[in-house]
């Protein structure tokens, strides 16, 4: 059973049909937030199109929910599909990460930097 079955309903902050949103257990940043398919789901390409669709709109929700207690400059929205491209836990959730200016000394490049050199042109 997937670790993310077992998070308890009142570490939820948010339900939708097929997902639910958590912060991160070990954030990027303040407000980091974590959707997560209520079914095992391995990663996004899993997903049907009603599960894609809604995704869409659940990363709106995060943002909003995001900035009631936070004022990013910019954001971050990752998933990573498979073993080689980092994915650790195999269940499907798609990271909302908000940014600030000067979070980082040079963000230019962004999730270029996943490898390393790729991310200055």
């Amino acid at each position: 059973m997937s670790v993310f079955l077992t998070i308890p309903e009142d570490k939820r902050i948010y339900s939708g049909k097929h997902f639910f949103l958590i912060y991160d257990g070990y954030p990027v940043s303040p407000g980091h937030i974590l959707i997560i398919s209520k079914e095992e789901k391995l990663d996004y390409f899993s997903l049907n199109k009603e599960e894609q669709n809604e995704l869409t709109s659940l990363i709106q929700e995060a943002k909003r929910i995001i900035e009631k207690d936070h004022k990013p400059d910019g954001y971050n929205i990752g998933m990573n599909c498979g073993e080689a491209a980092g994915q650790t836990v195999m269940h499907f959730h798609c990271h909302v990460i908000p940014r600030f200016l000067g979070d980082m000394e040079n963000p230019r490049g962004g999730i270029r930097h996943c490898i390393k050199g790729k991310g200055y042109y």
